[in-house]
C-alpha cells in the first residue's frame, strides 16, 4: 500500500485518486472546498466509459496544511499556471525517497517541479482520457484515446525507470491503462501537437473534436498548428516516436480524434465557466519555444491571442 497525495483533486485528480484508493491505497484528495466537502460527506462517485465505483476510503482536504506529510507520491493534477505556485509546497509532502509525478497539460510542468524535488525521483505522465466534475462528489469519464504513458523526467536514471514502472502498474490495477514509455519528454510533445490543434479550437467555434476534423477549413488549420509544433519540437531535439509530421498527422486523424470525436475541449469548458485557460502552456509554449530557435509559428500564436482575448471578455 502506498500513501499518496493528489494536489489538484479536480476531474482528472479524483479519478486517479478514487481508482487508487479503490485498489487499496491511502489516498488524500486536495482540492476545491465543496468537491472535498461533497467527497467527505457521501464518498467520491466516478462514473463513465470505465464503469461506476464508489470510492469511501479517502482522505480530504481544502488547504495544504490539512494534507499531513511523509507521502510515498504526490500526484500533480493542478492547471499547468498553478504549477509554480504550489510546487514548493507539495515538495515538502513527499518523504525521502518518495516520486512526484505530473499529470498534467501542457510543457514546462516538469521543469518547474525539479527545481524543488530530486529530479530522479520525477517522474510524468502523458494523460489522454477525458473527465469531468458533474457536480461536487460525482465525477466522469468521457473519454480514452490511449493509456496513459509514465516516465521519468531523467530518463537515464535508474531510479527513475524503477518508479515509472511501479507507478504504470499500480495504476494499470488500479483500472487506469497504463504503460511504460521511454521519454515523457517526447509524450507530452505528442500530447501538445493534439491538444494544441483541438483544444482552442474546439473552444473558439464550440463544437466538438470530430466537427473538427470533418471541416475542410478547421482541418486545414490544424494541419498548420500541428505542422508548426513538430518543427519546434525536432529543434529542440526531442525524441520523437514519428520521423515525420505525415506520419503524427495519420495517427492524429485515423486513430487519436476518433476516439474522442464527441469530447468537448476542455479550454470551452474553462471559457464557458470564466476560468483561466491553459492556453500559455500548449499553444503559447510552441510560440514561446518557436521564438527561441527563430522559427515562425503564426498558426499557434493567433489561437494564443483569441483564446487570451477570449478569456479577458470575463
Amino acid at each position: 500500500m502506498a500513501r499518496v497525495l493528489v494536489a489538484g483533486a479536480g476531474a482528472i485528480g479524483s479519478v486517479f485518486g478514487g481508482l487508487l484508493a479503490r485498489s487499496g491505497h491511502a489516498v488524500t484528495l486536495w482540492g476545491r472546498a465543496n468537491h472535498m466537502k461533497a467527497i467527505k460527506l457521501k464518498g467520491l462517485l466516478i462514473q463513465g466509459i470505465w464503469g461506476d465505483h464508489y470510492c469511501h476510503s479517502l482522505e480530504v482536504a481544502s488547504s495544504p496544511a490539512d494534507c499531513g506529510k511523509g507521502f510515498d507520491a504526490v500526484l500533480v493534477t493542478v492547471k499547468s499556471y498553478d504549477t509554480a505556485t504550489i510546487a514548493g509546497i507539495v515538495a515538502e509532502k513527499v518523504h525521502d525517497r518518495g516520486c512526484m509525478i505530473s499529470l498534467q497539460n501542457g510543457l514546462g510542468n516538469l521543469e518547474i517541479l525539479a527545481k524543488y524535488h530530486e529530479p530522479t525521483r520525477l517522474l510524468g505522465g502523458r494523460v489522454i482520457f477525458g473527465a469531468r466534475v458533474l457536480e461536487p462528489g460525482i465525477v466522469e469519464v468521457t473519454v480514452c484515446a490511449e493509456p496513459v504513458r509514465v516516465g521519468g523526467y531523467v530518463a537515464t536514471a535508474a531510479a527513475a525507470k524503477l518508479a515509472a514502472h511501479r507507478w504504470a502498474s499500480m495504476f494499470a490495477e488500479a483500472g487506469i491503462p497504463a504503460e511504460v514509455c521511454d521519454s515523457i519528454e517526447a509524450e507530452l510533445w505528442g500530447k501538445v501537437f493534439y491538444n494544441a490543434a483541438l483544444n482552442p479550437l474546439g473552444a473558439l467555434l464550440r463544437c466538438p473534436y470530430g466537427s473538427l476534423a470533418k471541416n475542410a477549413d478547421t482541418r486545414a488549420i490544424m494541419d498548420r498548428v500541428i505542422d508548426e509544433a513538430f518543427a519546434v519540437a525536432l529543434a529542440e531535439g526531442v525524441p520523437l516516436r514519428w520521423q515525420h509530421v505525415e506520419e503524427y498527422l495519420e495517427e492524429f486523424y485515423s486513430s487519436l480524434v476518433p476516439r474522442t470525436a464527441a469530447h468537448r475541449s476542455s479550454m470551452l469548458q474553462d471559457l464557458e465557466q470564466g476560468k483561466r485557460t491553459e492556453v500559455d502552456a500548449i499553444n503559447g509554449e510552441v510560440w514561446r519555444r518557436g521564438e527561441q530557435h527563430g522559427l515562425c509559428t503564426p498558426f499557434n500564436a493567433l489561437l494564443t491571442r483569441l483564446i487570451r482575448a477570449a478569456t479577458s471578455r470575463w
